[in-house]
């Protein structure tokens, strides 16, 4: 190995970790070249957060023995993600959890059911933090990388990655060639989601018919009442979070919220259980997304603060600038407040009003 290794810098954990997604990314496609969707897309196991699909597990395999051999002999680590045991383990093995110099969280197909069935790309993500034990949180991400995993009759597969305060970059790689050209991320300058993509996510049965009155109830507030003929603006239920950043770094989309986690008490109410929801494996490279120019919040409009574990339900809110965010974020949280969904906010005004 020729990484130029620093054991607390974490700029010397990119090289190793584009490899571990360079294989990843391979194994799948080629997977999904040699597979039947039918086989992909079979149960391997259900887990708290998620089900587990055969598809899931191609990529699983992979990463404790790379961790292992690449970079845990060299800096002690937690690994944090889905299908480990308790959702996380300690490399190298023997070592303690006190003694890991960073906690990498990973999701190694962000995106699942629309790569098995062949209708999207998924991401490979990875976050890299110092270790502070349980206390490591989403804000304390220094790197992180998103991979894209092309469909089959794709050969191009972008590449995201970010060092917090040194900007965002990205390249786009030719599969086939191998040949790799950079490109720079540019979130939308317009300052309305007038004719622009913008949505509060609803991906699964659950909560959908409350959720897309949220979405009514903003646009309708930002934009009036529709036109005959006329289109405000237009969605694109992405059900991927790692792709949904990656839509507002690279200025496909304006404004996105996650809100599923809020639905928990409207669903009780009704002796109905809270599906399936974002976690922090599913949010790691939002650093890519912010270093970009996005403004990624919590609902509470703070900085993502969900511990790096397999756990947390987290709700989530983007914008792709400044303006959008005025436009948007009074007509979200009066939204929210009005259905008795944040019950601290008053106002639902926007930030320093």
């Amino acid at each position: 190995m020729t990484d130029n290794f620093a054991i607390d810098d974490p700029r010397s954990l990119l090289e190793p970790l584009r490899r571990l997604h360079d294989a990843i990314r391979s194994t799948v496609v080629e997977a999904c070249e040699r597979s039947a969707v039918e086989s992909l897309a079979s149960v391997a196991r259900e887990e708290e957060g998620d089900t587990i699909y055969a598809v899931d597990r191609i990529s699983e395999e992979l990463l404790v023995e790379f961790f292992d051999r690449e970079i845990a002999q060299r800096t002690p680590l937690v690994l944090v993600g889905e299908g480990l045991p308790e959702g996380r383990i300690v490399l190298p093995r023997g070592a303690t959890e006190s003694e890991a110099v960073w906690r990498i969280i990973v999701d190694p197909i962000d995106g699942t059911r629309g790569l098995m069935y062949q209708k999207r790309s998924g991401w490979i993500l990875s976050g890299v933090a110092p270790n502070r034990g349980d206390e490591t949180c989403l804000a304390d991400i220094e790197l992180a990388i998103q991979t894209e995993i092309p469909l089959i009759k794709q050969h191009l597969s972008d590449v995201a990655w970010a060092v917090r305060g040194e900007g965002a970059r990205a390249e786009r790689v030719n599969r086939l060639t191998g040949e790799r050209a950079t490109f720079r991320l540019r979130p939308s300058p317009v300052s309305t989601i007038a004719h622009g993509f913008a949505q509060v996510a609803r991906f699964f049965p659950g909560a959908r018919e409350e959720l897309a009155a949220i979405d009514e109830e903003i646009v309708r507030g930002a934009l009036g009442p529709v036109q005959p003929g006329k289109a405000h603006c237009f969605e694109d239920q992405y059900a991927s979070t790692g792709g949904q950043l990656y839509e507002l770094a690279s200025g496909h989309d304006r404004f996105i919220a996650d809100l599923r986690p809020l639905m928990e008490k409207l669903l009780s109410e009704r002796g109905l259980a809270l599906g399936i929801c974002c976690h922090p494996y599913d949010l790691c490279t939002e650093l890519i997304a912010r270093e970009a120019g996005v403004l990624v919040t919590d609902i509470d409009r703070q900085p993502l603060g969900a511990r790096l574990a397999v756990e947390p339900d987290v709700a989530w809110v983007g914008y792709a600038n400044e303006q959008i965010r005025t436009q948007i974020e009074p007509l979200l949280h009066a939204a929210l407040h009005g259905r008795g969904l944040l019950q601290n906010d008053e106002s639902g005004s926007a930030p320093g009003a």
